[in-house]
């Protein structure tokens, strides 16, 4: 399979600036999408300027920034600010707060005002279920699904969002109002599942996003580079085993 051939969309997930400039030059990169533990991680410590400064930049490709607030009228006018700094911004909403309490309602009210949403941290058909209808009256959103989450606990994700879609497509008929991502996936094999099922995207890391180049590689091939990169590391190494003098008691 060549990568060309894929229907689902890839964004790019991250928050490291130098990366998302990377993919944004990738052709294979549609959008992009963030977190506060992603914005953390990469040592973001200015919200709102870093995701100002990448606006400027990156102009003409969805991007999701996450509210952080835990209070659903804090959440919402988070929402509406984050909202307005761009025109390909996307707002991710979590589908709960922290005690449990969901978010559909102010989902609703959000895309009802005309922001875009991207419902977020989802795990199973009902939330999809009961996210559809807050989604319904706005300008288009997404529900994005941590399959590889779902993965983590044991499960195949696969029926999951083959059902979700299946939800997505009743509402949606061919107009493709909302759309599924298959967020948090492990393995390029994640790409192929998604695209298999018919996904409308697919959000991975700059790490995974550079391993697509391996789909479809010979396996004896991919057999030998390994074999070559193990023995390659061992003497760059300088690895070696001790000499032992070895005695030997006749019994007589």
């Amino acid at each position: 399979m060549t990568t060309t051939k894929f229907r689902v969309k890839i964004f790019a997930d991250g928050a490291d600036r130098a990366g998302m400039l990377e993919m944004y030059m990738n052709p294979l990169v549609a959008g992009f999408t963030t977190n506060p533990t992603l914005m953390r991680k990469a040592g973001v410590t200015d919200y709102e300027g870093f995701a100002r400064d990448i606006l400027l930049l990156i102009r003409d490709k969805p991007i999701s920034f996450e509210v952080f607030s835990d209070d659903f009228d804090q959440m919402e006018s988070q929402a509406k600010q984050i909202s307005s700094w761009g025109e390909n911004v996307c707002v991710k909403i979590p589908t709960t707060n922290t005690k449990g309490e969901s978010s559909i309602p102010l989902v609703a009210r959000l895309s009802t005002a005309g922001v875009k949403v991207n419902v977020t941290a989802m795990m199973t058909t009902r939330q999809v279920r009961d996210a559809i209808p807050a989604l319904a009256d706005g300008p288009g959103g997404y529900v994005s699904v941590f399959a590889g989450r779902i993965a983590d606990s044991g499960r195949d994700p696969v029926p999951i969002m083959k059902e979700a879609l299946e939800l997505l497509y009743a509402h949606n008929g061919v107009e493709n109002h909302i759309q599924l991502i298959w967020a948090s996936p492990r393995e390029i094999f994640n790409l192929v599942q998604a695209d298999q099922i018919g996904c409308h995207v697919i959000t991975m890391t700059n790490d995974l996003l550079k391993k697509i180049h391996l789909i479809g590689k010979d396996l004896d091939e991919f057999s030998l580079e390994t074999v070559k990169m193990f023995y390659d590391d061992a003497k760059g190494a300088g690895y070696s085993l001790h000499k032992r003098v070895v005695s030997v008691r006749v019994v007589k």
